[in-house]
């Protein structure tokens, strides 16, 4: 198949890639992930909406997310789930507003290590990333080929809560080699999160990583730093809230606003 000649869109729109997950598969709000896992025949629905703000240079791009997640456990230590997200991309003048789905992915948590007496574990959380058209990769909805990555996760439960950590590696493949040429394809993120039980069905987060940006114009290192809310009115339903602010990202500044409802049903 013959490549676009079209450019690349401006990296003021890619900026937020890696901000969360392509899908809400993780510990909602944050964009750390635990090892916890559904137990065999336990059942999961996560949904959430994303508001993503990149302002640069007098401009302003707004991303608004609708993923849609479905998780199943095989075993007590292993899921599998599947989800894909609807997006609403305003890109700054004079490029037109775009709208549709994004790559549906799969993937598993595999939780391999588990510690009762000190409280430590450790999962892996492979994934893949289905391609999109090329039609909607030249509108900035997703990748026009199959993308895919690794998640080592750790989570130390402590006397005020719990501390997650993870080591991701993505890599993303595009169709246009405008693209492949203008963007980093192999991502990384150091991240961790501790969590803390405030009161009765209330936990308050910080969540903070280094990650790769994937403007290859721009420096190879930023992050971003989150504050995060989770309220469970019971132990099947959770509602979570976060703010996420990108750091050293140069003269980009952008901000995510999200909210998502967890429900485990059997």
């Amino acid at each position: 198949m013959a490549k676009k000649s079209s450019s690349p869109r401006p990296s003021l729109a890619l900026a937020t890639l890696f901000l969360l997950p392509a899908v809400a598969s993780a510990f909602q709000p944050l964009v750390t992930d635990d090892t916890g896992t559904q137990g065999a025949k336990g059942n999961q629905v996560e949904a959430a909406y994303n508001r993503t703000v990149d302002k640069a240079s007098g401009t302003k791009a707004v991303t608004q997310e609708v993923p849609l997640v479905f998780t199943r456990g095989v075993t007590d230590a292993l899921d599998l789930y599947a989800g894909a997200g609807y997006q609403r991309i305003e890109p700054p003048a004079p490029e037109t507003e775009e709208r549709g789905w994004g790559n549906p992915a799969v993937g598993a948590k595999w939780r391999f290590y588990e510690n009762e007496a000190s409280k430590l574990s450790f999962a892996l959380k492979p994934e893949i990333q289905f391609p999109v058209s090329d039609s909607r990769e030249a509108r900035g909805l997703g990748t026009a080929r199959t993308s895919y990555s690794v998640n080592l996760i750790m989570t130390q439960e402590t006397g005020f809560g719990a501390v997650h950590a993870n080591a991701v590696a993505e890599r993303v493949n595009y169709s246009d080699d405008a693209l492949n040429s203008a963007e980093r394809r192999t991502l990384y993120r150091l991240s961790v999160a501790p969590v803390w039980d405030v009161a009765e069905g209330w936990k308050l987060a910080l969540d903070a990583g280094l990650t790769t940006n994937p403007d290859l114009a721009a420096s190879a290192r930023m992050g971003y730093v989150e504050l995060g809310a989770i309220y469970s009115p019971g132990k099947d339903l959770d509602l979570a809230f976060g703010i996420v602010r990108n750091i050293s990202d140069g003269d980009i500044s952008t901000t995510q606003a999200t909210a998502g409802i967890t429900w485990r049903f059997r």
